[in-house]
Order: C-alpha cells, then structure tokens, then sequence
C-alpha cells in the first residue's frame, strides 16, 4: 500500500510525523508520502507556518533517512494556488528540495477582485493580512455555511460564476506549475449536495472534462481522494466514479490519495483501488526517484 497525501501536526492534521510512519510500517505500507499545506500569505490555522516550512522537510528527510530499508518515505507538499498570492510552485520545491508537489486549489478569489487582492497583499500590515481571508471563496472545511458564505460574499450566490472561477483556476495551475499530482480536482461539489447544481449538468461537466483535458495534456497524475467518503461530507470519491471512467478512456495516470490528517486515516482508501481494477486501471503511481 501507499500514500502520499498526509497531513500532521504540522498543519490542520493531528499527530507526530514518526506516529504516522510507525502506523504506515503496522499496515505494510511500501511508501507513505507526506503533503502538508503549503505557507499562505496570510494567517491561517490549517497551513504550514513559514518560518515552519523548513524543519517540516527537514524531519521529514531525517525520517526518510532513519527508516530506510522498512519504508520508502518521500517529502511533498500540497500547494495552494491562489491568483494574485499564490502562483509559483517552484519556490517550495527549491527551498525545501521536494520530491513531489500535489496542486490543489481551495480558496477562490474573484477574477474581477484578483488586482486589488494582489495590491492588499504587497501593503498590507499585520491588521491587514487578517483581512485577506475575507476576500477569497473558501470551498473546504467542515461546515458547509463557510461555502455558502463565500459564495455569497464573494460571488453574489452566482454559483456558476465561483464553479467557473474554481476551475479556471485548477486550469491555470496546471498550465503554470504542471504538479506532480493533482489533487481532488472536483472537490467543489464537497459542500454543494445538489442543492446549486447537478454534477451530470453539461455546464460542469464541461468544465470538468476540460481540467481533465489539460492534467492529460501537461502529463500530470490525477488523484483518486477518498476523504469525503470516509468523513461522511460526500459519497463518491473526488473526482467522482463517472469522470474515472472517463480518465480511463484517455489513459490518465492515477494515485489513490486519502488525504489523511492523522494516522488511522492512511488505509481509509474506501474500495478505490478495487474500482479502479473493476474498470480497467491495472497500475497506479509510485515515485522511484
């Protein structure tokens, strides 16, 4: 087994890096990745803190080097893209010499306000900074009012309009950074429940396939994320089981992911990799180098 979405203490997950690596070993893992979340520009309570970032890999390369020979570990990040904040990648990688990246988009400001984000960042003071959550579209979380807020606030409830931005968003970050893996690239369904659309709608299926078109195209992985079944937040995986078989159609590489934020949610891969055999993927990715 394998994982390479992994959450610790470290960011918005709970537990030490060794507890994870000596529950991974238990379960007969041959590689555990770990992807905590990026810095933002701005405080948070579910990022890694800056001046964090560099003892986060550096713990992670002397686990790496302490277990070798029981378990392959390897050092990612999950970053968030983040128009007029967040754009480059390459900064991460370089600083903390990382194996892999997963690309994940989870706040979501407006187009038309990307600007003037931009320009509060460059000024702003520490009061500020606190401000500038205020001003993105946060799709994630546990409580589905913050998507409705967000969506209120920031896009006037014009749910077409925020799935749009959610997606061109993903297509920019593909384009400009190509990830390693892209992470739940569907993930803005979490808090819908059908109640804004439908996920068979042709508007967002084509916005869908056209996200799927480009990992295809720029030679990135797709991740299969089972963390909305496991937690009880969706019922299929992210992306869904349809859009897989579609991804099988084109030959899109694979990795199952469950997005783990403590150790007991390593092996939660919720059948996905069964499914993936029942529809005819017969490899998933690992990472020699």
């Amino acid at each position: 087994m394998t994982n390479y979405h992994t959450h610790s203490r470290w960011c918005d997950g709970k537990g030490e890096l060794r507890e994870y690596v000596e529950y991974a070993i238990s379960k007969g893992f041959s590689v555990l990745g770990f992807s905590g979340h990026s810095p933002v520009p701005f405080p948070s309570t579910f990022a890694i803190k800056d001046e964090e970032y560099t003892a986060y890999c550096d713990e992670v390369r002397a686990l790496k080097a302490e277990y070798a020979g029981r378990i392959d570990i390897r050092l990612g990040l999950e970053i968030d893209y983040i128009p007029g904040l967040q754009e480059d990648f390459s900064t991460f990688v370089e600083k903390g010499g990382l194996e892999y990246t997963i690309g994940s988009v989870h706040l979501i400001p407006n187009p038309n306000d990307i600007e003037s984000l931009r320009q509060l960042s460059a000024t702003a003071n520490g009061d500020e900074r606190n401000q500038i959550p205020y001003h993105i579209w946060f799709i994630d979380g546990p409580r589905q009012e913050t998507y409705d807020n967000g969506l209120h606030h920031i896009f006037g409830d014009d749910i077409r309009a925020g799935v749009r931005a959610y997606f061109h968003q993903q297509n920019a970050m593909i384009e400009r950074n190509r990830p390693t893996i892209v992470g739940h690239c569907d993930k803005i369904v979490m808090h819908n429940h059908n109640r804004y659309f439908q996920y068979d709608e042709p508007w967002f299926r084509d916005l869908l396939y056209e996200t799927i078109t480009l990992i295809k195209e720029y030679g990135c992985i797709c991740e299969i994320n089972t963390r909305g079944i496991y937690k009880g937040r969706h019922t299929d995986f992210y992306p869904a089981k349809e859009t897989i078989k579609y991804m099988n159609t084109l030959g899109i590489p694979v990795i199952v992911g469950t997005d783990a934020h403590q150790p007991s949610d390593l092996d939660r891969e919720e059948g996905a990799n069964l499914f993936l055999k029942e529809i005819g993927y017969r490899n998933i990715i690992i990472f020699l180098q």
